[in-house]
Protein backbone atom coordinates (compact mmCIF):
# COMPACT_ATOMS: atom_id res chain seq x y z
CA UNK A 1 0.00 0.00 0.00
CA UNK A 2 1.13 3.55 -0.54
CA UNK A 3 3.44 4.93 1.92
CA UNK A 4 3.55 8.94 3.49
CA UNK A 5 6.55 10.20 3.71
CA UNK A 6 6.87 13.59 4.75
CA UNK A 7 10.38 14.61 5.18
CA UNK A 8 13.61 12.94 3.96
CA UNK A 9 16.64 13.02 6.07
CA UNK A 10 19.75 13.08 4.19
CA UNK A 11 23.79 13.40 5.07
CA UNK A 12 24.15 14.73 1.91
CA UNK A 13 24.21 18.57 0.58
CA UNK A 14 20.46 19.51 0.19
CA UNK A 15 21.83 21.58 -3.02
CA UNK A 16 22.58 18.02 -4.52
CA UNK A 17 18.60 16.92 -3.85
CA UNK A 18 17.06 19.83 -5.90
CA UNK A 19 15.72 18.12 -8.97
CA UNK A 20 14.42 15.76 -6.34
CA UNK A 21 13.29 18.05 -4.34
CA UNK A 22 11.80 19.36 -7.36
CA UNK A 23 9.91 16.53 -8.23
CA UNK A 24 7.78 15.63 -4.64
CA UNK A 25 7.29 19.19 -3.74
CA UNK A 26 5.46 17.63 -0.73
CA UNK A 27 8.61 16.39 0.61
CA UNK A 28 10.87 18.42 2.43
CA UNK A 29 14.37 17.45 2.42
CA UNK A 30 16.45 18.36 5.47
CA UNK A 31 20.36 17.89 5.96
CA UNK A 32 21.20 16.27 9.16
CA UNK A 33 24.86 16.26 10.65
CA UNK A 34 26.98 13.21 10.20
CA UNK A 35 28.16 13.91 13.77
CA UNK A 36 26.91 15.29 17.22
CA UNK A 37 23.54 15.12 19.16
CA UNK A 38 20.13 15.00 17.02
CA UNK A 39 17.31 17.60 17.37
CA UNK A 40 14.47 15.51 19.39
CA UNK A 41 12.12 17.76 17.09
CA UNK A 42 13.61 16.52 13.74
CA UNK A 43 11.85 13.17 12.05
CA UNK A 44 12.01 11.84 8.94
CA UNK A 45 10.23 8.62 7.58
CA UNK A 46 13.70 8.05 5.03
CA UNK A 47 17.35 8.68 5.21
CA UNK A 48 19.86 9.15 2.83
CA UNK A 49 23.23 8.12 4.05
CA UNK A 50 26.72 7.91 2.89
CA UNK A 51 28.03 4.06 2.33
CA UNK A 52 30.12 4.58 5.67
CA UNK A 53 27.17 5.67 7.68
CA UNK A 54 27.87 8.44 10.23
CA UNK A 55 28.77 8.53 14.05
CA UNK A 56 25.49 9.88 15.02
CA UNK A 57 23.43 7.02 12.63
CA UNK A 58 22.13 4.48 15.40
CA UNK A 59 20.20 7.53 17.62
CA UNK A 60 19.19 9.25 13.71
CA UNK A 61 17.60 5.96 13.00
CA UNK A 62 15.33 6.20 16.18
CA UNK A 63 14.03 9.43 14.87
CA UNK A 64 11.61 7.76 13.12
CA UNK A 65 13.34 6.08 10.52
CA UNK A 66 12.16 3.54 8.42
CA UNK A 67 13.74 3.27 5.14
CA UNK A 68 17.72 3.68 4.71
CA UNK A 69 19.12 4.31 0.89
CA UNK A 70 22.97 4.42 0.49
CA UNK A 71 24.83 6.27 -2.33
CA UNK A 72 27.04 3.31 -3.22
CA UNK A 73 27.27 -0.11 -3.73
CA UNK A 74 29.83 -1.78 -1.24
CA UNK A 75 28.28 -1.65 2.16
CA UNK A 76 31.00 -3.57 3.81
CA UNK A 77 31.83 -0.59 5.77
CA UNK A 78 28.34 0.67 6.70
CA UNK A 79 27.18 -0.37 10.30
CA UNK A 80 24.54 -2.87 9.89
CA UNK A 81 23.64 -3.15 13.89
CA UNK A 82 22.45 0.24 13.09
CA UNK A 83 19.87 -0.82 10.83
CA UNK A 84 18.08 -3.10 12.42
CA UNK A 85 14.31 -4.29 10.40
CA UNK A 86 14.55 -1.44 8.57
CA UNK A 87 14.31 -1.85 4.67
CA UNK A 88 17.90 -0.47 3.34
CA UNK A 89 18.81 -0.21 -0.04
CA UNK A 90 21.46 0.88 -2.23
CA UNK A 91 22.42 2.23 -5.09
CA UNK A 92 23.37 -0.84 -6.63
CA UNK A 93 24.60 -0.74 -10.53
CA UNK A 94 24.28 3.14 -10.53
CA UNK A 95 28.48 3.31 -11.01
CA UNK A 96 28.34 0.26 -13.67
CA UNK A 97 29.67 2.17 -17.01
CA UNK A 98 32.06 4.34 -15.43
CA UNK A 99 33.73 1.42 -13.46
CA UNK A 100 33.60 -0.85 -16.54
CA UNK A 101 35.29 1.54 -18.77
CA UNK A 102 37.80 2.21 -15.92
CA UNK A 103 38.24 -1.43 -16.07
CA UNK A 104 38.73 -1.84 -20.31
CA UNK A 105 40.95 1.47 -20.46
CA UNK A 106 43.37 -0.87 -17.48
CA UNK A 107 43.19 -4.14 -19.52
CA UNK A 108 44.16 -2.00 -23.05
CA UNK A 109 46.64 -0.09 -20.89
CA UNK A 110 48.17 -3.51 -19.90
CA UNK A 111 47.93 -5.07 -23.21
CA UNK A 112 49.21 -1.98 -25.51
CA UNK A 113 52.13 -1.08 -22.99
CA UNK A 114 50.68 2.29 -21.77
CA UNK A 115 52.11 4.29 -20.71
CA UNK A 116 55.43 2.84 -21.50
CA UNK A 117 55.35 3.07 -24.72
CA UNK A 118 54.89 6.97 -25.39
CA UNK A 119 57.97 8.09 -27.39
CA UNK A 120 59.59 11.30 -25.55
CA UNK A 121 63.10 10.63 -27.31
CA UNK A 122 64.06 8.63 -30.56
CA UNK A 123 63.31 5.35 -29.75
CA UNK A 124 65.56 2.04 -30.46
CA UNK A 125 63.36 1.16 -33.06
CA UNK A 126 60.78 2.91 -35.29
CA UNK A 127 57.46 1.23 -36.75
CA UNK A 128 58.00 -2.04 -34.51
CA UNK A 129 56.43 -3.24 -31.05
CA UNK A 130 55.54 -6.55 -29.76
CA UNK A 131 51.75 -5.22 -28.81
CA UNK A 132 49.45 -7.60 -26.94
CA UNK A 133 45.51 -7.18 -27.91
CA UNK A 134 42.68 -7.79 -26.05
CA UNK A 135 41.12 -10.12 -28.90
CA UNK A 136 41.26 -13.60 -28.66
CA UNK A 137 42.75 -12.99 -24.64
CA UNK A 138 40.34 -14.55 -21.51
CA UNK A 139 38.84 -12.17 -19.08
CA UNK A 140 37.79 -13.84 -15.80
CA UNK A 141 35.39 -12.27 -13.37
CA UNK A 142 34.95 -13.05 -10.25
CA UNK A 143 31.39 -11.89 -9.71
CA UNK A 144 28.80 -11.30 -11.87
CA UNK A 145 26.95 -8.23 -10.71
CA UNK A 146 25.89 -5.04 -12.81
CA UNK A 147 29.42 -3.97 -13.35
CA UNK A 148 30.70 -7.26 -14.32
CA UNK A 149 28.29 -8.02 -16.74
CA UNK A 150 28.80 -4.28 -18.11
CA UNK A 151 32.79 -5.68 -18.36
CA UNK A 152 31.61 -8.73 -20.29
CA UNK A 153 29.64 -6.79 -22.64
CA UNK A 154 32.68 -4.28 -23.59
CA UNK A 155 35.01 -6.96 -23.67
CA UNK A 156 33.04 -9.00 -25.63
CA UNK A 157 32.36 -6.40 -28.07
CA UNK A 158 36.62 -6.52 -28.42
CA UNK A 159 36.61 -10.10 -29.45
CA UNK A 160 37.41 -11.73 -25.35
CA UNK A 161 36.54 -15.03 -23.76
CA UNK A 162 34.36 -13.87 -20.87
CA UNK A 163 34.04 -16.56 -18.24
CA UNK A 164 32.56 -15.58 -14.36
CA UNK A 165 31.85 -17.24 -11.40
CA UNK A 166 29.48 -16.16 -9.40
CA UNK A 167 27.79 -16.85 -5.42
CA UNK A 168 24.50 -18.48 -7.12
CA UNK A 169 24.12 -20.73 -9.41
CA UNK A 170 21.78 -18.92 -11.01
CA UNK A 171 23.24 -18.77 -15.14
CA UNK A 172 24.24 -15.38 -16.89
CA UNK A 173 22.11 -13.30 -18.67
CA UNK A 174 24.76 -12.50 -21.22
CA UNK A 175 25.05 -15.89 -23.46
CA UNK A 176 28.55 -15.77 -24.49
CA UNK A 177 29.28 -15.56 -20.82
CA UNK A 178 30.97 -18.92 -19.43
CA UNK A 179 30.47 -19.88 -15.94
CA UNK A 180 33.23 -21.52 -14.80
CA UNK A 181 32.84 -24.71 -12.67
CA UNK A 182 35.09 -22.88 -9.84
CA UNK A 183 38.04 -20.70 -8.53
CA UNK A 184 40.56 -22.76 -9.73
CA UNK A 185 39.48 -23.32 -13.42
CA UNK A 186 39.20 -19.78 -13.80
CA UNK A 187 42.48 -18.78 -12.49
CA UNK A 188 44.23 -20.96 -14.37
CA UNK A 189 42.35 -19.56 -17.85
CA UNK A 190 42.60 -15.76 -17.47
CA UNK A 191 45.06 -13.29 -19.02
CA UNK A 192 43.49 -10.49 -17.39
CA UNK A 193 41.78 -11.10 -13.77
CA UNK A 194 39.17 -8.96 -12.44
CA UNK A 195 37.65 -8.68 -9.00
CA UNK A 196 34.14 -7.32 -9.09
CA UNK A 197 32.69 -9.09 -5.94
CA UNK A 198 30.85 -7.26 -2.45
CA UNK A 199 33.75 -7.74 0.02
CA UNK A 200 32.16 -10.19 2.84
CA UNK A 201 33.87 -11.82 5.55
CA UNK A 202 33.87 -14.50 3.00
CA UNK A 203 35.46 -12.85 0.25
CA UNK A 204 38.26 -11.67 2.12
CA UNK A 205 41.62 -12.12 0.82
CA UNK A 206 39.72 -14.27 -1.93
CA UNK A 207 43.32 -13.41 -3.92
CA UNK A 208 45.70 -14.82 -1.80
CA UNK A 209 49.09 -17.10 -1.75
CA UNK A 210 46.67 -20.18 -2.32
CA UNK A 211 44.69 -18.71 -5.27
CA UNK A 212 47.73 -16.61 -6.95
CA UNK A 213 49.97 -19.70 -6.69
CA UNK A 214 47.14 -20.82 -9.26
CA UNK A 215 46.66 -17.84 -11.37
CA UNK A 216 48.29 -17.70 -15.30
CA UNK A 217 51.69 -16.97 -15.05
CA UNK A 218 52.16 -13.53 -16.53
CA UNK A 219 48.18 -12.50 -15.42
CA UNK A 220 46.68 -8.79 -15.30
CA UNK A 221 45.12 -8.00 -11.79
CA UNK A 222 42.28 -5.79 -11.99
CA UNK A 223 40.56 -4.85 -9.15
CA UNK A 224 37.85 -2.23 -8.75
CA UNK A 225 35.75 -3.67 -6.03
CA UNK A 226 37.56 -3.61 -2.92
CA UNK A 227 41.35 -3.78 -1.07
CA UNK A 228 40.38 -6.27 1.38
CA UNK A 229 39.94 -8.78 -1.13
CA UNK A 230 43.16 -9.25 -2.05
CA UNK A 231 45.85 -10.20 0.07
CA UNK A 232 48.64 -7.12 -0.47
CA UNK A 233 51.53 -9.46 1.04
CA UNK A 234 50.71 -11.61 -1.00
CA UNK A 235 50.52 -9.79 -4.31
CA UNK A 236 53.85 -8.04 -3.77
CA UNK A 237 55.28 -11.15 -3.36
CA UNK A 238 53.37 -12.79 -7.40
CA UNK A 239 54.41 -9.23 -8.60
CA UNK A 240 57.89 -9.90 -7.44
CA UNK A 241 58.22 -13.41 -8.75
CA UNK A 242 56.74 -11.92 -12.31
CA UNK A 243 53.73 -14.24 -11.47
CA UNK A 244 51.14 -11.47 -12.10
CA UNK A 245 52.55 -9.26 -14.75
CA UNK A 246 50.68 -6.15 -13.41
CA UNK A 247 48.12 -4.84 -10.67
CA UNK A 248 45.58 -2.26 -11.59
CA UNK A 249 44.09 -1.31 -8.53
CA UNK A 250 41.21 1.15 -7.55
CA UNK A 251 41.07 0.18 -4.41
CA UNK A 252 43.50 -0.87 -1.44
CA UNK A 253 43.40 -1.68 1.90
CA UNK A 254 43.18 0.53 3.62
CA UNK A 255 41.55 3.77 2.27
CA UNK A 256 43.23 6.07 2.33
CA UNK A 257 46.54 4.56 1.33
CA UNK A 258 49.01 5.82 4.04
CA UNK A 259 51.83 7.69 2.65
CA UNK A 260 55.01 5.91 1.51
CA UNK A 261 53.18 2.29 1.36
CA UNK A 262 54.33 -0.21 -1.25
CA UNK A 263 51.64 0.04 -3.70
CA UNK A 264 52.71 3.69 -4.71
CA UNK A 265 55.91 2.76 -5.48
CA UNK A 266 55.97 -0.98 -7.18
CA UNK A 267 56.77 -0.21 -10.80
CA UNK A 268 53.98 -3.34 -11.78
CA UNK A 269 51.17 -1.68 -10.12
CA UNK A 270 49.14 1.28 -11.32
CA UNK A 271 46.77 2.51 -8.87
CA UNK A 272 44.31 5.18 -8.74
CA UNK A 273 42.03 6.41 -5.38
CA UNK A 274 39.02 4.69 -5.66
CA UNK A 275 37.78 6.97 -8.80
CA UNK A 276 36.69 3.82 -11.10
CA UNK A 277 33.36 5.40 -10.60
CA UNK A 278 33.51 8.73 -11.93
CA UNK A 279 32.38 10.20 -15.57
CA UNK A 280 30.45 13.07 -16.03
CA UNK A 281 26.56 12.69 -14.49
CA UNK A 282 27.72 9.51 -12.35
CA UNK A 283 26.49 11.38 -9.44
CA UNK A 284 23.09 12.15 -11.18
CA UNK A 285 23.07 8.13 -11.82
CA UNK A 286 23.58 7.18 -8.39
CA UNK A 287 21.20 10.08 -6.98
CA UNK A 288 18.51 8.44 -9.90
CA UNK A 289 18.80 4.91 -8.00
CA UNK A 290 17.39 7.27 -5.05
CA UNK A 291 14.98 9.10 -6.54
CA UNK A 292 13.22 6.06 -8.51
CA UNK A 293 13.13 3.71 -5.09
CA UNK A 294 11.40 6.98 -3.55
CA UNK A 295 8.27 6.78 -6.19
CA UNK A 296 8.53 3.63 -5.92
CA UNK A 297 8.04 3.64 -2.13
CA UNK A 298 5.48 5.56 -1.94
CA UNK A 299 3.65 3.57 -4.13
CA UNK A 300 3.93 0.94 -1.95
CA UNK A 301 5.82 -0.80 -4.95
CA UNK A 302 9.00 -3.35 -4.41
CA UNK A 303 12.05 -1.12 -4.45
CA UNK A 304 15.45 -2.56 -6.13
CA UNK A 305 18.94 -2.24 -4.60
CA UNK A 306 17.55 -3.77 -1.49
CA UNK A 307 20.35 -5.48 0.61
CA UNK A 308 20.29 -8.93 1.68
CA UNK A 309 21.60 -8.73 4.86
CA UNK A 310 22.60 -12.56 5.03
CA UNK A 311 24.74 -12.38 2.23
CA UNK A 312 26.54 -8.53 3.02
CA UNK A 313 25.33 -6.57 0.03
Amino acid sequence: MPKAVTRVLSHLPVALLASIAERFPEIDFVQVPSEGPIPASLRGEVLLAFTWGSPNLVELVEHGVEWIHTVGTGIDGFPMDAVGERLFTCARGASAIPMSEWTLAAMLNFEKQLPQRWARRPPEQWNFAKLGGLHGRTVGLLGLGAVAEAIATRAIAFGMHVRAIRRTEKPSSIPEVEIAPNLDDLLASADHLVIALAATPETRHIIGRSALAKVKPGVHLVNVARGALVDQDALREALDAGRVARASLDVADPEPLPAGHWLYQHPQVFLTPHVSWSMPGSLDWILATFEDNLQRYLAGEPLTGVVDRGAGY
